[in-house]
C-alpha cells in the first residue's frame, strides 16, 4: 500500500492544509501550489476543477473517477456523509488511485478488506461501499464494461448497537453540556428523530401545536403534538435570544443554525467531562424504548413494520419475560 497521511485525513489527495489555508499541489514537477482558500467546501470545489484540468479524456485510472465523483456527486450529499466520503476516498486513492478501472480485480477488494479489517471492520466495509458506488458510476459515466469487483466479496459481520441510555447517563452528561447541546439532546429525546433531522428543524415547521417533520433518511413525514416536555423544551429553545432572519429552530450562541459538526464537538466534550460513553443517536433508540408502547414507538420513529421497533427497543434492555413458575414458601 502506498503511504498514508497521518494528519487532515479529511482532505482528498493533493490537497493540503498550510497556515490556516488549503492548497492544491500539482502532481507534476516543478511543484505548483495554488491556494483553494480557507472555507473547506469551496476549497473542494476549487480542488476538483484543478484536477479536472490536469486529466486526459483517456485517462481512466480510479484516481481520476474519484475526482469526477468527488466533483459532481459529493457536494449533493449531507454534510457529514461529504466528510466521511472524502476521508474513505483518500485512503481508496492512496491504494487503487493510479491502476486503471478495468484491472482491479476481486481480490484487489477482498485484499483491501483484510487489511482494513485489521485496523476497523465497520469501516472497511464502508470504504468498500464507497468503492463500489464509485466503480457504479464509472459504469454509468463510460469508463467500463467490467462488472463491479465488489459483488459477492463479503464485508465484516457488524453488531447492531444495543446501547441503552440511562436516565442517570442522560443527565450527567446534560449538566455539563453546552445549553445548545442541551436543547438538541431534549427535542432528540422528545421526538425521537435522529441528529440530522432535529438540526434542520425551522421554526416554520411548528404550526397548529404540531411540530412537522420530514425524515432525511426515509422521507417519512410525521406530525408531533407539541404537549408536555415537548413544548416546555420549545418555549425554553425560543425564548433562549436569537437572530430573527434566522428560522432555524436550534440556534448557536452567535445566531447562527447549529451545524452538526459544532453539535457532535460540544456533544463529545460534554460526555467526556461527565465519564459517560453513549453516541447521540442512541438517544433515539431510548425514546423508543422509554415509551414502553411499541405502537407509539414505530409511529414516533417513522418505522414502516413494528419487527423493526421490537427489535430496536428490545435490543437494548432486553426482552421482557415471565417467570417460569412461583416458587412456593416451605416449611
Amino acid at each position: 500500500m502506498a503511504r498514508q497521511r497521518t494528519t487532515n485525513l479529511n482532505l482528498p489527495v493533493r490537497m493540503h492544509m498550510k497556515k490556516g489555508g488549503y492548497y492544491h499541489v500539482s502532481s507534476v514537477a516543478p511543484r505548483k501550489w495554488t491556494a483553494l482558500g480557507k472555507d473547506l467546501n469551496q476549497a473542494r470545489l476549487k480542488w476538483a476543477e484543478l484536477e479536472s484540468d490536469e486529466i486526459q479524456e483517456d485517462d481512466k485510472t480510479f484516481a481520476v473517477i474519484t475526482s469526477r465523483y468527488l466533483r459532481e456527486v459529493l457536494p449533493s450529499l449531507r454534510a457529514h456523509t461529504q466528510r466521511d466520503y472524502t476521508q474513505y476516498a483518500v485512503l481508496l486513492v492512496d491504494v487503487f488511485g493510479q491502476l486503471p478501472i478495468d484491472q482491479i480485480r476481486p481480490r484487489d477488494i477482498a485484499e483491501y478488506l483484510r487489511m482494513r479489517g485489521e485496523k476497523s471492520k465497520v469501516r472497511a466495509n464502508r470504504e468498500k461501499a464507497l468503492f463500489s458506488t464509485i466503480f457504479n458510476h464509472a459504469r454509468a459515466w463510460g469508463y467500463t464494461d467490467s462488472t463491479n469487483p465488489c459483488i459477492g466479496i463479503k464485508g465484516f459481520k457488524e453488531k447492531p448497537r444495543d446501547r441503552y441510555v440511562s436516565d442517570e447517563e442522560y443527565t450527567a452528561v446534560w449538566s455539563v453540556a453546552h445549553p445548545t447541546v442541551q436543547d438538541a439532546m431534549d427535542l432528540a429525546l422528545c421526538t425521537g428523530q435522529r441528529p440530522a433531522d432535529v438540526l434542520k428543524i425551522v421554526v416554520a415547521d411548528i404550526a397548529d401545536d404540531n411540530l412537522s417533520i420530514a425524515q432525511n433518511k426515509t422521507g417519512k413525514k410525521l406530525r408531533i403534538t407539541i404537549e408536555g416536555e415537548l413544548k416546555e423544551v420549545i418555549a425554553r429553545i425560543m425564548a433562549r435570544p436569537r437572530d430573527k432572519v434566522n428560522k432555524s429552530l436550534l440556534q448557536d450562541s452567535s445566531g447562527h443554525h447549529l451545524t452538526y459538526f459544532a453539535l457532535r464537538s460540544r456533544f463529545d466534550k460534554a460526555r467526556k467531562e461527565a465519564g459517560v460513553n453513549f453516541q447521540f443517536r442512541d438517544l433515539r433508540a431510548k425514546a423508543a424504548t422509554d415509551t414502553e408502547d411499541l405502537a407509539h414507538a414505530q409511529r414516533l420513529l417513522g418505522h414502516k413494520n413494528r419487527t423493526t421497533t421490537e427489535i430496536y427497543t428490545r435490543d437494548r434492555i432486553g426482552e421482557l419475560v415471565r417467570p417460569l413458575r412461583r416458587v412456593s414458601k416451605r416449611v
